[in-house]
């Protein structure tokens, strides 16, 4: 009788011993920081693009220890009455700073000639408890801020509280849900304005793609989705509403790793295109091209740039 049936295939015998995978909730990873759910997209759509001519050097002192001296010369905007007119004044200034990296302490300062002064800390107090800490100081009246955060990390969930001048308070906490879903939410207070708020976020990342969602009662509803098309390509879209305000944006980006090059671009519902190319010209310098169309408000902003270090 066995030798009338046929034999049983290795796919059939697979799929019939095959059992599916049990989600172990008792051992989820961490999430990402709540600051950074959009962290993906912010790399292809959030582009540090600028206009005019920027020089960057920095030196190494020791293995900890480094100097840094940037030079940046081109026109700044001011507010205008009109909001499709803007007002450019030429600018130049200089900027030195001094950072400190350790393991378990970071310490950036940066000084620059119109008088502000920048400073971030970072330092870890335990293996799961985080302090970081930052501030400036300027001469321009109640523009000077500071403010610290303490990052807790759990073994599935990460919570922050955050304390800054102006009496303010907030409050953030995200935790995994399932291997790739993670949730979480938001609050803060500002005591001298008198406002308050609460929020709420979602993020679901495989190994190909990123997907986030976060609303807040300040009116902003904001949509993500990041595709990883191979290890150096990635495209990303966002969507930005304003349910107050009625305002709307859309946009649309890349990233693009070459051998010896990266380019980073997008363009918007407002018709604002923008691209950023890093070259490597050599071991330790680096050339950037930036340029940023806005044909609505005829405002073409072009830059080039020199890092070295």
């Amino acid at each position: 009788m066995a030798d009338l049936l046929p034999p049983l295939g290795t796919a059939q015998i697979d799929g019939n011993t095959k059992v599916d995978e049990k989600v172990d909730y008792s051992n989820l990873p961490c999430p990402v920081p709540y600051e950074e759910l959009h962290r993906e997209a912010i790399m292809s759509l959030k582009a540090d693009t600028f206009e005019g001519l920027r020089f960057d050097f920095s030196k190494g002192l020791n293995q900890k220890f480094s100097l840094s001296h940037s030079v940046m010369m081109g026109p700044t905007e001011v507010p205008s009455q009109s909001p499709d007119t803007t007002i450019k004044i030429p600018t130049a200034h200089y900027e030195f700073g001094a950072n400190y990296f350790d393991p378990k302490l970071m310490l950036i300062g940066r000084v620059m000639t119109d008088g502000r002064v920048n400073a971030r800390v970072k330092a870890d107090l335990t293996d799961r408890l985080i302090l970081k800490a930052n501030g400036q100081l300027t001469s321009e009246p109640h523009m000077s801020h500071a403010m610290f955060n303490f990052d807790y990390m759990g073994s599935d969930y990460r919570a922050q509280l955050q304390l800054g001048n102006s009496a303010l308070i907030g409050a953030t906490y995200i935790q995994s849900v399932t291997p790739r879903l993670s949730l979480g939410g938001e609050v803060f207070w500002a005591g001298v304005p008198r406002k308050s708020g609460i929020g709420y976020a979602a993020r679901y990342d495989t190994d190909k793609m990123v997907a986030t969602a976060q609303v807040a009662s300040t009116g902003t509803v904001s949509l993500n989705y990041v595709q990883k098309i191979s290890e150096k390509v990635s495209l990303a879209t966002d969507f930005a509403y304003n349910y107050l305000s009625r305002d709307v944006v859309a946009s649309v980006g890349y990233d693009y790793i070459l051998r010896q090059s990266r380019v980073r671009g997008k363009i918007d519902s407002n018709g604002v295109a923008s691209a950023l190319l890093e070259e490597r010209l050599s071991m330790g310098l680096n050339f950037l091209l930036s340029a940023e169309l806005d044909h609505k408000k005829k405002d073409y902003k072009f830059g080039f740039g020199l890092t070295v270090g």
